[in-house]
């Protein structure tokens, strides 16, 4: 049942909190404990429904993956090629990073694995993943346009890859480098631009061995030898930079705020959205830095000011591909257009996120426009009207985004729905409305 949430003008934000634990990073954390040798802990993990699907998934293919009391979680793996055929269908809801790496983590296992999704995932294409996968010798049974429900039926004798991604994506290079782990050999994947490199980080962290060399274009070749012995560990999941990015621009566009984040992850290849808020003007200040598992990890002081339109080049892109939706909103309340290039992969996320944006810009009256794969966002300085009731398609970004830009629009901003807001940011409404945020469900206003 769809739950509709409101977001009316707030006063200065305020105050310091966490936002929670990297999605990216939980799901693989929970997918290598799986498969290493003896016990794994994890504390920080993102609980939202996306990663306890992973969880969920993790345990069907035989991994004992259990919630302690602490709040931490621990795993006992199974070993590198020693997962269990699930002996029913692994249901991923809305997580389109957790269905892709289990394609890669089953592909080179001698059994039939049945995967499906929410409506939003099963319209999301798999054929990537699929085709390189099929060249290791897994077999990808799917519905037209390689969609979910699918079965992935591995092999027992899969044969080591070299694969050029076409399209940045890690994801794909995830799905690939899972899969090598239990090949005879070296599985590699030559990148064009670099994407998050979470999934290196987290093999090397669990002992793999893993070589990654720079090309002379900026790219990277990332190479993982197979059947490593990886053995439990301990990780720390840092504050996701993409769920901190909505406190952080909501902070950045509220006047007179400030706010600390606490423990947000610092990653090279996700910070491309701060990095850009810093050129339009921002003042974020990067506190206590640290490492945790191999992960750059600092506390972030936000504070208001005004905004400049920038040029974002689509080079850019794979380092804040999921900021998009919150950087557009910036982009309304900054002086002076703001052109975000090469956006097609925001066609194929949990919605249309491009036209999701332009649809949404425009019904609270700012000035958007498209053109080709670029989001064009013409600012004046000054709160939009707002008043609109947006459609978010079941995507917790955008749902997100709108409810950002209702703090400063001269009307309340409602969007159709916040229930997918859970799958990335649990309590979301919560912690905002903690630093002074004034967002509601229909029946709280009556009650």
């Amino acid at each position: 049942m769809a739950a509709q949430m409101v977001s009316a003008k707030a006063g200065p934000l305020s105050g310091r909190a966490r936002a929670p634990g990297d999605k990216s990073i939980s799901h693989r954390a929970l997918m290598l404990g799986a498969l290493a040798v003896g016990e794994s802990t994890v504390e920080g993990l993102l609980e939202g429904e996306d990663v306890l699907r992973t969880a969920r998934a993790m345990r069907q293919l035989g991994a004992l993956v259990e919630r302690l009391e602490s709040g931490r979680w621990r795993l006992y793996g199974r070993g590198v090629g020693g997962l269990a055929e699930p002996d029913d269908v692994l249901d991923m809801g809305n997580a389109g990073t957790g269905a892709r790496l289990l394609m890669g983590l089953v592909a080179t296992h001698g059994f039939t694995t049945f995967l499906t999704g929410d409506a939003s995932l099963r319209s999301r294409p798999m054929r990537r993943v699929a085709e390189p996968l099929g060249r290791m010798g897994a077999v990808i049974t799917a519905r037209s346009g390689v969609r979910l429900p699918l079965a992935v039926t591995g092999t027992a004798t899969p044969t080591p890859l070299a694969w050029d991604l076409t399209v940045p994506s890690a994801q794909v290079k995830s799905a690939i480098l899972l899969a090598g782990l239990n090949v005879a050999g070296e599985t590699t994947v030559i990148e064009p631009q670099p994407t998050r490199d979470h999934t290196e980080l987290m093999l090397r962290h669990f002992g793999a061995d893993l070589r990654v060399e720079s090309t002379a274009g900026g790219g990277r070749v990332v190479s993982v030898t197979g059947y490593p012995e990886l053995t439990g560990r301990h990780v720390t999941v840092p504050a996701d930079p993409s769920s901190a990015a909505f406190p952080a621009v909501a902070a950045l566009i509220v006047p007179g705020s400030e706010i600390v984040l606490e423990g947000v992850g610092c990653n090279r290849l996700r910070f491309g959205l701060y990095e850009t808020l810093a050129e339009m003007g921002a003042e974020i200040e990067l506190r206590n830095r640290r490492d945790q598992a191999g992960e750059p990890v600092a506390d972030l002081v936000i504070r208001h000011g005004a905004l400049t339109g920038v040029d974002v080049p689509a080079a850019r892109a794979p380092s804040m591909i999921d900021e998009y939706p919150i950087l557009a909103i910036a982009a309304a309340l900054a002086r002076g257009t703001t052109r975000m290039r090469g956006l097609a992969e925001l066609k194929v996320k949990e919605s249309d996120r491009l036209a999701a944006m332009a649809e949404g810009l425009a019904a609270c009256g700012v000035r958007v426009e498209v053109r080709g794969d670029d989001l064009i966002v013409h600012g004046d300085g000054r709160p939009p009207e707002g008043g609109a009731t947006i459609r978010t398609n079941l995507d917790h970004r955008i749902a997100m985004a709108f409810l950002v830009l209702g703090m400063v629009a001269e009307r309340p901003v409602a969007i159709d729905d916040g229930q997918p807001i859970a799958t990335s940011f649990p309590g979301f409404a919560a912690l905002m409305n903690g630093l002074g945020a004034t967002i509601t469900e229909p029946d709280e206003v009556a009650g």
